[in-house]
């Protein structure tokens, strides 16, 4: 039989198969061989008298490590406008991570009614958006039509920073289930974790991790080569520059630096790429 594990805690797997049903699992001892199981695995399994025992992983599409989730189509970024307030350089630093792990960015934005229409979080949508990115938005008593569609059919993660509204989020989507949510800390300002575990809700036709907030951006890992590769801003123009090793930070004859002069190119992306260029070179974790 075949399934997706949607929730481990422990040594405990519960399964949903193609049919729905969900079945308790345990792994056998030559997965527990393999590579860890994770949320999002589709895994083969068999009744064993009392139990049921999963004894196949099958390959995976892609695998994150924090949160540890596998075969996942696409994040959902989640940035408020306000309380904490918006931050391109937060976004894109989440967005190249994501690229780079073969997944699919969408940019989501909670708390816009607590913006006015002159703020500049309008102007960075729309740059976004000119951009490419696919943007929903959200506020206290309205959510983006769209969103159920971009979740349908659909493995998504969550991230972005605590206090940002993701756990409300779900709750406007699928009003049966409640995660536990919690004012931003005024003394801290900032959220606290309220997620206790990696979990695939069922939301808007889709499959939904609800994860804590992240615990790092580490660019440790990445060549220069590999983070340009990681910002699709860039994609038309790459492979188009003077030298082949041209990394688009000083060199002459670079299509990417002439297509931000031509604004083709966000200048906003560009100049945090460079940011995290500086990370790579440095071979730094950024907390």
């Amino acid at each position: 039989m075949i399934g997706r594990i949607i929730r481990i805690i422990s040594n405990q797997y519960l399964v949903a198969d193609e049919e729905g049903r969900r079945v308790a699992c345990v792994a056998m001892g030559k997965v527990r061989r393999q590579d860890k199981p994770r949320v999002g695995d589709w895994v083969e399994y068999t009744d064993f008298g009392d139990q049921t025992g999963i004894e196949r992983i099958r390959p995976r599409m892609n695998s994150l490590i924090r949160p540890p989730v596998a075969n996942v189509d696409q994040a959902l970024i989640v940035m408020s406008a306000k309380d904490p307030d918006f931050s391109c350089t937060l976004v894109d630093r989440i967005l190249f991570l994501i690229v780079n792990a073969s997944i699919k960015p969408v940019l989501c934005i909670t708390k816009m009614d607590l913006v006015q229409p002159d703020d500049p979080v309008h102007g960075w949508i729309e740059d976004y958006r000119q951009s490419g990115y696919e943007v929903v938005l959200s506020g206290r008593e309205e959510l983006d039509e769209n969103l159920a569609g971009v979740l349908r059919g659909k493995v998504t993660v969550l991230t972005g920073q605590s206090g940002v509204g993701k756990s409300s989020l779900l709750n406007k989507l699928n009003p049966e289930f409640q995660l536990q949510t919690q004012e931003i800390s005024k003394a801290l300002g900032r959220g606290k974790h309220t997620t206790r575990h990696v979990e695939l809700h069922e939301v808007a036709g889709g499959w939904v991790a609800d994860t804590p907030g992240f615990s790092s951006l580490d660019f440790s890992r990445m060549t220069p080569t590999e983070l340009a590769q990681s910002v699709p801003d860039f994609a038309p123009y790459l492979g188009r520059c003077r030298f082949r090793d041209c990394i688009h930070q000083n060199e002459p004859g670079c299509a990417i630096k002439q297509a931000v002069e031509d604004r083709q190119v966000s200048r906003i992306r560009y100049a945090d790429y460079l940011d995290c260029l500086t990370l790579v070179q440095g071979r730094k974790e950024k907390y």
